[in-house]
C-alpha cells in the first residue's frame, strides 16, 4: 500500500523541484558566507536553479491540465508545484539584491539564518521524496521540523535586526541588510507555506 496512488511524473516533478531548492539555499549560504569574485558565480548559479524550477513548475501544470484523473486534488498539485517554487524565487531574489545593493561582507546573523533555510529546504525535499509512498509519519515529522526552524529563524531574526541597528554605522548599509533580512525572513516563511500544505496532503490521503 502507498500513501497516495501512483502517479511517478508527479512526484518526480516535486523532487526534481525541491532539490533545486536545496541547491539554490546552500548556494545562498556560501554567497552570503563568500565575498569578491566568487559571489558574481554564485549569483549566476541559482539564477540557473530558479529557471530550471520555473520549467519544472510550467511542466507540473501542463500535465496537471492533459490528466483526467490525478493522484492528489488538483489545487493541492497547483499550489505545491507554485509554493515550492516560491521559496526558490525568494532564494533567487536575495541574491540579486546583493548585486544590486554591492553589499560587503555580510552580517553574521544574515549567514546564520541561510543556513536555518538551507537546512528547512532539506526537510521539504525529505517529505516531498515520501508523497508516493506510505510514511505519512515521516512526512509528519518533516513538516513540524519546518515549522520548529521556521521559529528558529524568525527568533534569529529580530536577534540580529536589533543589533543592526544597535551598532547602526552607514545608514545606507543598515537599509541594504534591513531588506535583505526581511527577505531572508520571508523565505522562510514560504518554506512553512510548503510544509502545511504537504501535511494536510499526507492527512487528507493517510
Amino acid at each position: 500500500m502507498r500513501l497516495l496512488p501512483r502517479d511517478e511524473q508527479f512526484f518526480e516533478l516535486f523532487i526534481q523541484v525541491a532539490q533545486r531548492g536545496v541547491d539554490a539555499a546552500r548556494q545562498l549560504g556560501e554567497l552570503l558566507a563568500s565575498d569578491g569574485d566568487r559571489r558574481a558565480y554564485l549569483i549566476e548559479s541559482i539564477s540557473r536553479l530558479e529557471l530550471e524550477a520555473d520549467q519544472l513548475t510550467h511542466d507540473v501544470t501542463v500535465r496537471l491540465d492533459r490528466s483526467f484523473i490525478t493522484p492528489l486534488d488538483r489545487e493541492d498539485i497547483h499550489f505545491l508545484a507554485s509554493s515550492l517554487d516560491n521559496v526558490i524565487d525568494r532564494i533567487d531574489g536575495i541574491a540579486r539584491r546583493t548585486k544590486i545593493f554591492r553589499v560587503g561582507a555580510s552580517p553574521r546573523g544574515a549567514v546564520l539564518l541561510a543556513e536555518v533555510i538551507h537546512r528547512a529546504a532539506l526537510q521539504l525535499l525529505a517529505a516531498v521524496r515520501e508523497l508516493g509512498g506510505k510514511k505519512q509519519d515521516a512526512i509528519l515529522a518533516a513538516c513540524r521540523e519546518v515549522r520548529r526552524l521556521e521559529e528558529e529563524g524568525d527568533a534569529l531574526y529580530h536577534e540580529w535586526l536589533g543589533f543592526l541597528f544597535e551598532h547602526a554605522g552607514d545608514p545606507l548599509e543598515v537599509i541594504k541588510w534591513k531588506e535583505i533580512y526581511d527577505k531572508l525572513e520571508n523565505t522562510l516563511d514560504s518554506a512553512e507555506d510548503v510544509s502545511n500544505t504537504l501535511e494536510s496532503v499526507a492527512i487528507k490521503h493517510g
